[in-house]
């Protein structure tokens, strides 16, 4: 089973690759004969730049390819008073006397450092389906876990801020 995305995952993921290979791929190709022009290939810093890039350009290529053609197509329709994917969501960390606020998405595009939290982590797992007023367990491991409390559920989804986690 591979990653679970949504039609709008799917989507962004094919743009992605179309503009790699119709318009990155080509960058590349032409950086690297720029940079062969130059004559002596074992010390040309440029030459050997313009390689790596149209290589990691390949590789991100397929890359993305293979986490289509794995990947399991997911809803994310929820009920209008529940935690549901796309969802930003409010919540009360007990432990920490603190309130932070996450948007639940999908593992492709999972970046907890923008707020956006996977729902496979941990806490999304936890919080997934919950309603405003109810606890969640979040278990980190077998050894710790804490609680939270959601707060509020914002329920307008805008994606264009979301991006398609780079490796």
């Amino acid at each position: 089973m591979g990653e679970k995305l949504t039609k709008s995952d799917v989507e962004k993921i094919e743009a992605e690759i179309e503009h790699r290979k119709l318009v990155v791929r080509h960058e590349a190709i032409e950086d690297v004969k720029e940079a062969r022009s130059h004559g002596d290939l074992s010390e040309n810093f440029e030459y050997h730049a313009a390689k790596k890039f149209k290589n990691q350009n390949e590789s991100r290529i397929r890359y993305l390819e293979k986490i289509l053609k794995n990947a399991e197509i997911i809803e994310d329709a929820s009920s209008d008073d529940e935690v549901g994917l796309n969802n930003t969501v409010t919540i009360y960390i007990e432990e920490d006397d603190s309130t932070e606020v996450f948007k639940l998405v999908t593992s492709i595009r999972g970046n907890s450092l923008r707020g956006y939290i996977s729902t496979e982590s941990p806490l999304g797992v936890a919080i997934l389906g919950k309603k405003v007023g109810e606890k969640a367990l979040v278990r980190v491991n077998d050894n710790y876990s804490y609680e939270v409390e959601i707060k509020a559920i914002d329920k307008s989804t805008t994606e264009e801020e979301d991006t398609i986690r780079q490796y």
